[in-house]
């Protein structure tokens, strides 16, 4: 206990101690920081309809079970099916983006597998990585370059190459060169591709089906995981994959295998979602439009951003600075958390915004003279 006591003051004397927030909601603050990123979480008419559509039909609030063990699978099977024929593939279902990441990624990889993964994935890839116990290089963020020549270096050691990245990447809000990496796979077939579009699913492409339908290589890419809980203001995840892989998961990811599934009823609320979100192209093209908005302010303030979505981070680089500027902003009616290490490496401590179609231009200008008060 006393070490534990002397890491919390550690924490906390460098402003890193988190603590969970419970006096945010209910306030009317406008809020700069949540993965809901079309609005959708924020229409209690969505709640309504649902309901309304599902009255007299009785759907269980509980698995009960693992997916192999659970008796009813119609709602899991629906929505892998609806999921399926949008990318046109198989899909199989996950507990959140979290469980995928950890699951899938040992169950694809052997001792002959190498793993190549960039620098800035998110910390459920890298527990996936370790927990395949398969050999990995982390990759300068968004190098391509490197990325091919380690490919080159590597391939005739390796049986296979798993390349990793993400479709947006979380803290910076930059977006990877897809297409470049399929025409590395083109080139060496023994690279597989894996791509988590975690932030793009909802936001890009003409459907919402993320970067990888934006860039049409949707056929190109082994794994694509999109998860249910940001956009689509649900729970859970899902990995597109072909048929014969997806056989495999069921039968070799831990993560699946041995977890409680999610209610059938969360099942049946996130097809409802995805269902709106197909349609919400107008919705993107506002967010777009905004996030463009905050990040021109940003760049001309002066301070470093490579975004090119609807997350764009103020690096300010320092983790006290960072919570000073995040406490002001609530006090002005804005929730914009602080992000800081280990979440992001030392001396890039920042504000994360996290834009959603919810939000007018109108609030994103004063959100920009709020800010000029304080930069």
């Amino acid at each position: 206990m006393n070490e534990i006591k002397t890491r919390l003051d550690a924490l906390r004397n460098n402003g890193n101690l988190r603590t969970i927030r419970t006096d945010l909601s209910g306030k009317g603050l406008i809020d700069l920081s949540s993965n809901d990123y079309l609005g959708l979480a924020q229409m209690p008419s969505m709640v309504k309809r649902f309901l309304q559509n599902n009255s007299g039909h009785t759907t269980s609030m509980t698995s009960s079970a693992s997916r192999l063990l659970a008796i009813n699978q119609h709602s899991y099977i629906n929505l892998e099916q609806f999921l399926g024929n949008l990318y046109g593939r198989s899909a199989l279902l996950f507990n959140s983006g979290y469980h995928a990441n950890s699951g899938i990624i040992p169950a694809l990889c052997t001792k002959q597998t190498l793993i190549l993964c960039d620098k800035l994935v998110h910390a459920s890839i890298i527990d996936g990585i370790i927990l395949s116990r398969a050999k990995f290089v982390r990759y300068r963020h968004n190098d391509i370059d490197q990325l091919y020549n380690l490919v080159k270096s590597h391939r005739e050691h390796y049986s296979d190459i798993l390349i990793i990245t993400e479709s947006i990447f979380s803290m910076d809000g930059d977006i990877c060169d897809l297409p470049k990496l399929v025409e590395i796979k083109k080139e060496c077939p023994e690279v597989r591709l894996y791509v988590d579009e975690a932030h793009g699913f909802g936001v890009f492409g003409s459907r919402g089906l993320g970067l990888c339908e934006y860039y049409n290589i949707i056929n190109d890419i082994d794994i694509i995981i999109g998860t249910l809980g940001k956009a689509g203001a649900s729970i859970g995840a899902f990995a597109i994959t072909n048929a014969e892989t997806k056989e495999y998961l069921i039968n070799s990811a831990r993560s699946f295998i041995f977890s409680t599934m999610l209610p059938p009823i969360n099942c049946e609320w996130s097809q409802f979602m995805v269902r709106q979100i197909i349609d919400m192209a107008k919705e993107r093209e506002h967010l777009k439009n905004i996030s463009k908005q905050l990040n021109d302010f940003i760049l001309s303030a002066g301070y470093a951003s490579h975004s090119q979505s609807q997350i764009i981070p103020l690096i300010v680089g320092n983790a006290h600075t960072a919570v000073n500027i995040s406490t002001r902003l609530l006090n002005m009616g804005y929730i914009a958390l602080p992000i800081r290490t280990p979440t992001v490496p030392a001396g890039t401590e920042r504000i994360r915004f996290s834009l959603n179609a919810g939000i007018s231009s109108t609030v994103i200008m004063e959100l920009i003279n709020a800010l000029k008060t304080l930069l």
